[in-house]
């Protein structure tokens, strides 16, 4: 060892110790979203030998059901959540958040019908609905205006990854073990992931002993004046006072609008390709995950796009609103090529929802970003958290429906998805006229 190695040891300072927090928290959202899509993944079509469906004796209108649990947990765990984050810090509330979920996840393998799947779904939704409000209010604390969006990015590339890794891993480990063995394994990466986490996250970026003196004055400098006055006993903003001020509702219809594109692929994709394309588990397994890299991908770049515009102009508004709009026109272009393609290979199919994923995550990095534009210190929680509840009960209203128009064709279902983006980037547009903290105003 070096005299210089011997002395970093001893200082114990690491050069951009925030992109170590956010890598953290893009590998627990990876660990989300394959916990979360194993369900799906495994639950087969009627018939097959080995899946969740035949091993229950369970039928698609189950699924339903049992999907709208585990999203109406998950509506009510963003705001619970938002709260807890807002209260307990980011750490302990990570801790909580992916703890429960991960032994959720695991106990999947011990369930024997549908109550208790709906009941570990429940609990499976709560506490990753945490994972949400916890990143936005984290990035808030560990990046400077200019980079939140790119670490959204990232955080939301996690989600992706996680849906790219989710089909071909899950349906590696069902033909190697079944789905209750599965379950097991997936659901032990949560609570792993807890002991770096403790070790690495000791305190935010003001006192972190490994933070070195330019990075923590890097990311002060670079945040709002409501950021820098923004205290450890300072006392945040009641719902109401939050829903006072019009730019949250940017948020709040921004994500009600918006959510729903994101989780009909997530939900029901697997479905959809097993009955329009007549594949098996492994078949939907081999093409599930391609749209997911497009997602990736729109995740990191809209970021990025969105700090190099701020860099540039030195505006938020001009940065997040350019953003926003170049991603829905994608996403809108993708989902009106859907009506139009032909149905014939399923390959084509995906390559289409590659960029409709592609636009959504290039601007929803962007509305996310919003509450921490907004707002400060303990009320960023509670509007991310809000937020996220509006949208995912979205979900639940077009999920309810799905079902019933599927039985005659999903073309509606993608008419009104479609509908959905003009509806979404018109809210953010009507009620944040100029994105900046409100304090400032």
């Amino acid at each position: 060892m070096t005299k210089n190695e011997k002395k970093w040891w001893k200082v114990g300072k690491i050069k951009g110790f925030r992109w170590w927090i956010i890598g953290l928290i893009f590998l627990a959202t990876v660990i989300n979203y394959i916990d979360r899509s194993a369900l799906a993944l495994m639950w087969g079509k009627a018939g097959e030998a080995g899946t969740i469906s035949d091993s229950l004796g369970l039928g698609e209108g189950h699924y339903a059901l049992i999907s709208n649990v585990f999203l109406i947990a998950y509506a009510f765990g963003q705001l619970f959540s938002g709260k807890v984050f807002d209260k307990v810090g980011t750490r302990i509330g990570y801790v909580l958040s992916i703890g429960i979920w991960g032994l959720s996840s695991f106990f999947h393998s011990l369930t024997r019908g549908a109550i208790s799947i709906g009941i570990l779904r429940t609990t499976l939704g709560i506490s990753e609905a945490g994972n949400w409000p916890g990143a936005v209010k984290s990035n808030a604390e560990w990046f400077p205006i200019k980079e939140r969006a790119i670490a959204q990015g990232l955080f939301n590339a996690g989600a992706s990854m996680g849906s790219v890794i989710a089909p071909l891993f899950i349906g590696a480990l069902w033909v190697a073990f079944g789905w209750r063995v599965t379950f097991m394994i997936i659901g032990s990466f949560g609570l792993l992931w807890i002991i770096p986490w403790l070790i690495i996250n000791k305190a935010g970026p003001k006192k972190h002993p490994w933070v070195t003196d330019e990075e923590r004055k890097y990311i002060l400098d670079g945040q709002s004046k409501v950021d820098q006055e923004s205290t450890k006993d300072s006392k945040g903003l009641s719902l109401r006072e939050i829903l006072s001020y019009k730019e949250s509702w940017s948020v709040i219809l921004g994500r009600f609008f918006m959510e729903p594109i994101w989780w009909f692929f997530v939900i029901w994709m697997p479905l959809y390709l097993s009955k329009e394309f007549n594949l098996d588990v492994k078949g939907v397994a081999m093409f599930a995950w391609v749209p997911y890299v497009g997602a990736a991908i729109g995740s990191i770049l809209g970021g990025y796009v969105s700090g190099r515009i701020i860099a540039k102009s030195n505006s938020i508004n001009k940065g997040r609103k350019v953003t926003i709009l170049t991603g829905g026109l994608i996403m809108f272009s993708g989902l009106i090529a859907t009506l139009l393609m032909p149905k014939s290979e399923p390959i084509n199919f995906v390559l289409v929802i590659c960029v409709v994923l592609f636009g959504f995550q290039f601007a929803i990095s962007n509305i996310q970003t919003l509450p921490s534009d907004f707002f400060s210190g303990k009320s960023v929680g509670s509007l991310a958290g809000l937020g996220g509840m509006i949208g995912i009960g979205s979900v639940i209203i077009l999920n309810f429906i799905i079902p019933m128009i599927a039985k005659v064709s999903y073309t509606p279902i993608f008419i009104i998805i479609a509908t959905f983006v003009p509806l979404g980037i018109g809210a953010i547009y009507f009620f944040a006229r100029n994105i900046r903290p409100v304090e400032e105003k």
